[in-house]
């Protein structure tokens, strides 16, 4: 993982080069407060304020020059408006002139990541900057920046590299890292107690056995919040197999496992107030004589039967079992991350989460938390009138929708039958993945609705950082 913590640092007087940040109405006072060289300069480059733009200024000796950046706001930093320059500017210490960074230092950390496991050339080494104010947001601006690092890499990493065992050693290695207990149940002991789980996933190689992850961490006696991630490492479809397309970005099917597993690293890592519950049911959707089938009907964890409609619906079969268990010990909060819906992505694009909840104050909280840290989320509606699309002839609950219709909706509303109408409950249907790349957002995994879920934990759970 990027060493982040090399490209953000405390402001103690070392040398550096200035940045100077200038909104457009800033910006004919600014520029006039300038040298003539650096009015010629900025002209020469076009520079014009606007987000994104950047020009070199040079100082009074040759080796001396300045960075003028254009930003929206400068009263208002968002979190990407310097990400930009942290990809392009040369390796080297660089301090702001006069302004404090509010959350853009997120940005210019994250413009700094680079996926390199399987590449043998050195990636260069990016600008380091310094902060005067705000230095009390270093270490929680790292953490975050982590968190969204480590699922990228999950993401990132090949199915391959990324199975089931792959998925328990990350948690085996946060759990170390932080305290947290760690159980796992494997393979046939699944059978019994996760029928979902272990029916989704007992076509797969020995070596990928399906397995539900558990961490647990805190006090008991602070208030008990769940997440679950759904970890389909690779999905073929089963029998019901995904043409070639699209099949090849099956390896971010784990992705809300891996938003899982960063958010508990970050609730752990600031030490909240909570007991934490972290259920990953890991699997791969494999095809094989043991595959289950459509027409198949499956007992669960919860007690009621579901047909199966389409054995590609599965990640919401392992979720309904993992969040059953979570249910079971009283959580006063369960958050669900997954990357569960084609239709999702078709109502909202890639780029802006899918968010459902049986409760307005969790969800009217979520997206507030949302908008406040650039980290997006749209609420749909949990809409019962949608349920008949579920139902079976012979079973209590089909898990695919007939008719092609309100395919997210009806993913939510199957969901819901697992969790109690009395215990707050979100779950975020997410891409995991950027098909473009924009300033400080890589082209590849990425974490979506992550920061906004950390940012509602730490407004309810009183450490703000």
């Amino acid at each position: 993982m990027t060493n982040f913590a090399d490209y953000l640092k405390a402001d103690t007087g070392q040398p550096a080069r200035t940045i100077h940040l200038v909104d457009p109405p800033g910006f004919e006072t600014w520029l006039a407060a300038q040298p003539e060289r650096a009015r010629v300069a900025v002209a020469a480059q076009k520079f014009t304020a606007k987000g994104y733009e950047y020009a070199i200024i040079p100082g009074d000796r040759a080796d001396e020059w300045a960075v003028v950046s254009g930003v929206a706001n400068v009263a208002a930093l968002s979190s990407w408006c310097l990400a930009k320059l942290a990809e392009v500017l040369p390796a080297g210490t660089y301090r702001l002139e006069g302004v404090g960074t509010g959350p853009a230092m997120l940005g210019w950390l994250t413009g700094q990541y680079r996926f390199d496991r399987y590449r043998r050339e050195e990636q260069p080494q990016g600008p380091r900057i310094l902060l005067t104010q705000d230095v009390r947001r270093i270490e929680p601006t790292i953490l975050l920046a982590e968190a969204v690092a480590l699922v990228r890499d999950m993401v990132n990493t090949p199915a391959a590299d990324m199975g089931p065992p792959d998925l328990e050693q990350a948690a085996a290695a946060i759990a170390a890292t932080h305290g947290a207990r760690l159980d796992v149940t494997q393979g046939d002991a699944l059978a019994s107690g996760y029928p979902m789980i272990h029916a989704v996933g007992r076509a797969a190689d020995r070596s990928f056995a399906p397995r539900l992850i558990e961490l647990t961490w805190g006090d008991p006696a602070h208030p008990r919040i769940a997440i679950v991630g759904k970890g389909v490492c690779f999905d073929s479809g089963g029998l019901d197999i995904k043409p070639s397309a699209g099949m090849r970005l099956m390896k971010k099917d784990m992705g809300g496992a891996a938003h899982a597993l960063a958010l508990a690293r970050l609730v752990m890592a600031s030490r909240l107030p909570v007991h934490l519950h972290v259920l990953v049911p890991a699997v791969e959707n494999a095809i094989g004589g043991n595959a289950f089938r459509p027409g198949d009907i499956l007992a669960t964890r919860k007690g009621i039967s579901v047909e199966i409609g389409n054995t590609d619906a599965e990640g919401r079969l392992v979720l309904g079992d993992a969040l059953t268990k979570a249910a079971e010990a009283g959580p006063e909060l369960i958050l669900d991350f997954a990357t569960l819906t084609g239709a999702a992505r078709v109502a909202l694009g890639p780029d802006l989460p899918a968010l459902f909840s049986n409760d307005d104050s969790l969800a009217d909280g979520l997206i507030a938390a949302g908008s406040a840290c650039d980290d997006a989320l749209w609420r749909l509606p949990l809409w019962s009138g949608y349920g008949d699309m579920l139902k079976s002839d012979v079973a209590d609950i089909n898990n695919a929708g007939e008719g092609g219709f309100a395919g997210a909706i009806t993913a939510a509303l199957f969901l819901q039958r697992f969790v109690p109408d009395t215990v707050p409950w979100a779950h975020f249907d997410t891409f995991a993945w950027r098909a473009t790349a924009r300033p400080g957002r890589p082209k590849g995994g990425d974490a979506l609705g992550l920061r906004a879920a950390f940012a509602l934990l730490q407004g309810r759970y009183g450490r703000t950082g």
